[in-house]
C-alpha cells in the first residue's frame, strides 16, 4: 500500500501511537518507562505543546498532544530518536527501535477528545493487566484524579478537567466517573493482524512509495533522494520479513547502503 500523506488537524490536537520494530517490546524495566516520560518532559521545557494523555505499554505508547506552536512530526522525532538513542546505549543494541513512522489520528472536538482519553487510560484494562485503570501506574490518569500524584510529565490537566466543571475537586470526581463508563468508542490502534509487506507484494509497495515522490528506482540512487530512500528502507526492513538481499534486489542498489540503513548507520 502506497504511503499515504497525513491530514493536518485544524484542532492542532493528535492521538499519537509509537511502537516497537517488529511488535518488540520498548520496555524492558521501569527505569525505561522513566526515561521516555523525562523525555517527553525535557523536550517540552518551552511548553510550545501541550500533552493530555498518556499510557505506556509494552511495546507501544498513545499520547494525546496538542501540537501548540510546534510541529506533530517535529515533536515525535524528537521524542523518539532520544528514547531510542537511550535505549540502545543502554542495551548495547544497534538498529531500529521503533517502528520508523508512528500513527496517528486527528482529534477535532471536545467530545470525541475525552472519548480518545478515556480510551487511552483504559488501555491497560483492555489489554488484561488490570482490572480498574487506576491501579495501572504508567498512565496519566492518577495525576488526574488527585493533583497531588506526581505529575511527569507536566500535563495539561486544566484543559480536559474544565470540560467536566470549574471546580477541581469536583471535576476530578466527573472525570474518574466518565473514564469509568462502558463505552465501544473505536480508536486507531495497533493490532496483531496488521497485513506485514511480503515478496508479493513489496514490488506494488515499492511503486507506490517512488510513484507518491516522483521518484523511479534509478533516480532513488542519487544522492540527494538519499533520505527518501532510508524511508523506503526502514518500511520495508520494518514491516516486512524481507533479506537484506531480497530488499537489495528489489531497489536494485548495493546490499551494503541496505545493510548500513538496518543497522541505522548512514
Amino acid at each position: 500500500m502506497p504511503r499515504q500523506m497525513r491530514k493536518l488537524s485544524e484542532s492542532k490536537i493528535y492521538h499519537v501511537m509509537i511502537r516497537g520494530n517488529e511488535k518488540k517490546d520498548i520496555f524492558l524495566d521501569d527505569e525505561d518507562r522513566e526515561e521516555l516520560l523525562y523525555i517527553i518532559r525535557e523536550k517540552n521545557k518551552e511548553k510550545k505543546w501541550n500533552i493530555y494523555a498518556y499510557c505506556l505499554m509494552n511495546n507501544h505508547v498513545h499520547l494525546l498532544i496538542n501540537e501548540g506552536v510546534d510541529e506533530i512530526a517535529r515533536i515525535m522525532q524528537r521524542i523518539n530518536i532520544s528514547y531510542a538513542h537511550y535505549f540502545n546505549k543502554k542495551y548495547k543494541r544497534v538498529g531500529h527501535l521503533l517502528q520508523d513512522r508512528y500513527r496517528s489520528e486527528n482529534i477535532e472536538d471536545n467530545s470525541y477528545m475525552l472519548a480518545c482519553v478515556r480510551y487511552i487510560h483504559n488501555n491497560p484494562v483492555k489489554a488484561g493487566i488490570v482490572k480498574d485503570a487506576a491501579l495501572y501506574r504508567w498512565s496519566s490518569l492518577n495525576p488526574y484524579l488527585d493533583k497531588g500524584y506526581r505529575d511527569p510529565v507536566g500535563l495539561d490537566r486544566s484543559t480536559v478537567l474544565g470540560m467536566f466543571s470549574e471546580n477541581e475537586n469536583q471535576a476530578a470526581k466527573m472525570f474518574l466517573e466518565f473514564n469509568k463508563m462502558a463505552s465501544d468508542d473505536v480508536f486507531a490502534d495497533y493490532t496483531d493482524e496488521e497485513a506485514e509487506i511480503s515478496l508479493i507484494n513489496a514490488d506494488a509497495f515499492i511503486e507506490g512509495f517512488l510513484n507518491d515522490y516522483g521518484l523511479t528506482r534509478d533516480t532513488l540512487k542519487i544522492r540527494q533522494n538519499s533520505t527518501l530512500r532510508n524511508k523506503l528502507i526502514q518500511e520495508l526492513t520494518s514491516r516486512s520479513n524481507l533479506s537484506l538481499r531480497q530488499i537489495a534486489g528489489l531497489l536494485e542498489i548495493d546490499r551494503g547502503v541496505v545493510q548500513r540503513r538496518a543497522a541505522g548507520l548512514k
